[in-house]
């Protein structure tokens, strides 16, 4: 499974679209798609995909020539609608460029892209409507002999969406990339993308992902990664274990445990961190981690793997102090002890 997620920078800036590539990149984004909307930007991936740190996808909308000036470029795969790129002659030109390229084409149904005789056919954008939609641009790329197809079906609506790939993973046999489209703002669309890819992976559909926010494209890397976490499908990076706060907490649990994802931030070492702040269940928790803190009114135990290794007295700064001293020497240990799977 892997996480993608597209560039929100203008394509026809290589610079600014290379900075965020490289962002992404750190952040464990696995492919990058990008907006090619005219020639200009077409022409400026001659320099974005020599450099890039990523496999790239190029978005194409209604203009066969701009998906055969990005394979020209070099991308590695191409998000298109074959039916409104032209007629049969287009399609079988990017299809025999594609191929000769190796590049894989995702044919992307959204809710609000379905064709008109489908949408009266269907009374919307139904999820029927939009597999039919689907089958009918892959048949066109399937007419000229080409089988590198990947299919999305991505609705804003989370039960739509589900129900339009299992209907599709019944009707045909493609790979297929997931998403919940327009699904909003950070917490709002992390919830909706969170809920409608943890069904469709925990019943095993799905080849590659991207959570849609409107926001920063690395914290769609991000997200991603916790939902492939919370199901044990990947890891990337630490898992901090926080309870929710409540009366018997004695000391700041909410500053600490945002302090502590600070300082985590950006690390790749798949390890569990327990930030706990009472006695009913702090200990137990602290000890299942791999580096754990029961915290309380200036004081505090650190544990590792269920093991005490220190009592630490003093406010939160000491209790944050102690904590990331017994994660450095955890992480340390695992890198002498040899990669860690993601």
């Amino acid at each position: 499974m892997a996480v993608q997620s597209m560039t929100n920078t203008d394509t026809r800036d290589p610079a600014a679209t290379l900075g965020q590539l490289a962002r992404l990149a750190e952040a464990g984004c696995e492919i990058a798609r990008l907006a090619v909307p005219d020639e200009a930007a077409a022409a400026a991936l001659k320099k974005i995909c020599p450099s890039s740190p990523l496999p790239l996808v190029a978005d194409i909308h209604f203009d066969h020539r701009l998906a055969l000036a990005a394979i020209e470029a070099g991308v590695d795969g191409l998000r298109i609608n074959p039916g409104n790129i032209g007629g049969r002659a287009a399609v079988r030109d990017v299809a025999k460029a594609a191929a000769e390229r190796g590049a894989p084409i995702r044919i992307g149904v959204n809710s609000g892209s379905v064709e008109k005789d489908l949408l009266a056919r269907f009374g919307g954008p139904t999820p029927e409507a939009m597999v039919e939609s689907a089958v009918r641009h892959a048949l066109l790329l399937e007419e000229h002999n080409f089988s590198a197809i990947k299919i999305s079906l991505k609705s804003s609506s989370v039960t739509d969406t589900i129900t339009a790939y299992r209907l599709m993973a019944k009707k045909r046999d493609y790979p297929l990339h997931i998403g919940v489209t327009e699904a909003g703002t950070l917490v709002r669309g992390a919830v909706k993308s969170s809920v409608g890819l943890g069904i469709l992976l925990h019943e095993g559909l799905g080849d590659t992902l991207r959570v849609s926010l409107t926001h920063d494209p690395v914290r769609e890397v991000e997200v991603g990664y916790l939902i492939l976490r919370s199901l044990g499908l990947r890891a990337r990076g630490p898992e901090i274990i926080s309870c929710p706060t409540c009366g018997r907490a004695e000391i700041d649990l909410i500053g600490l445990v945002q302090a502590v994802e600070e300082r985590l931030a950006g690390r790749t070492e798949v390890l569990k961190v327990a930030v706990m702040g009472c006695v009913v269940n702090g200990p137990g928790e602290a000890r299942e981690a791999d580096v754990g803190l029961a915290g309380g009114r200036g004081k505090g135990v650190i544990f590792r793997r269920g093991q005490k290794t220190r009592s630490v007295i003093g406010d939160t700064t000491a209790l944050l102090g102690a904590l990331m001293e017994e994660i450095e020497r955890f992480a340390s240990e695992m890198r002498e002890s040899g990669p860690q799977a993601h």
